[in-house]
């Protein structure tokens, strides 16, 4: 027997995934700042882009906006969420506040099931080229990068804990990679490595004070180097 209420279910799935494929390219373009900060969003430019409709594209821009990847303004639409210096230190201060706690019950709970998370990760990340300065970032880097900064905070239990963590994280990451043709060498591997020795000496205080160094060293190089590049405001008009 025909179902009547397949084609509908089966337009939807397609409206969904469409949808979807809009919201991911938009998202990595704005994290990789081939979208630049400021730049108009325009609906008929996104939807020619995407060969699709008005839905897909709005829902997508709802949703980055509820991100705060996009910004919506009163009679002007959508644009890339704008950057800043006090966005940032915002960032970095909720970092250390969560991905402090986080950790430090990671350690409390400390297992070898996080014990070998943190082991891999550290490995795979240590093995894995970043390329050459002034080129966008290796994928498989930033990949192995964000893994290895999730387990750090894997352990502690929580999953709305490790979500929050993440969307810091992947607001940060997007001021890093603005800055990354600018930022001078650095060592952070180095850092990485200490901030796990001290996971597995067991010693929460130390290994907080590690991440923080960690995390406000990123944000001195990264506001210096934003301060040296090129205008971050609008870099085109799409639309």
């Amino acid at each position: 027997m025909n179902d009547p209420l397949a084609p509908a279910r089966t337009g939807n799935r397609q409206a969904l995934t469409l949808t979807k494929s809009v919201y991911e390219q938009l998202r990595a373009d704005v994290l990789n700042g081939k979208l630049r900060p400021g730049e108009k969003l325009g609906a008929e430019a996104l939807r020619n882009r995407f060969n699709t409709g008005s839905s897909p594209v709005r829902e997508a821009l709802n949703r980055l906006l509820s991100e705060g990847f996009v910004a919506l303004e009163e009679q002007k639409g959508f644009r890339v969420a704008p950057v800043s210096r006090q966005e940032l230190s915002e960032l970095v201060t909720a970092r250390c506040w969560i991905d402090g706690a986080a950790m430090t019950e990671s350690i409390r709970r400390f297992d070898t099931g996080w014990e070998e998370t943190l082991v891999l990760a550290l490995h795979r990340l240590s093995r894995t080229s970043r390329g050459d300065k002034g080129r966008p970032g290796d994928a498989d880097w930033e990949g192995r990068h964000k893994t290895f900064h999730m387990a750090l905070v894997g352990g502690c239990g929580t999953r709305w804990i490790v979500r929050i963590s993440e969307q810091l994280f992947d607001a940060a990451e997007r001021y890093r990679r603005l800055a990354a043709d600018y930022v001078p060498e650095r060592n952070e591997l180095d850092e990485h490595r200490t901030i796990v020795e001290a996971c597995f000496e067991r010693n929460p205080d130390k290994a907080v004070q590690l991440l923080k160094h960690h995390y406000g060293q990123t944000f001195d190089v990264i506001v210096e180097s934003l301060i040296a590049a090129p205008s971050t405001g609008p870099a085109k008009e799409h639309g």
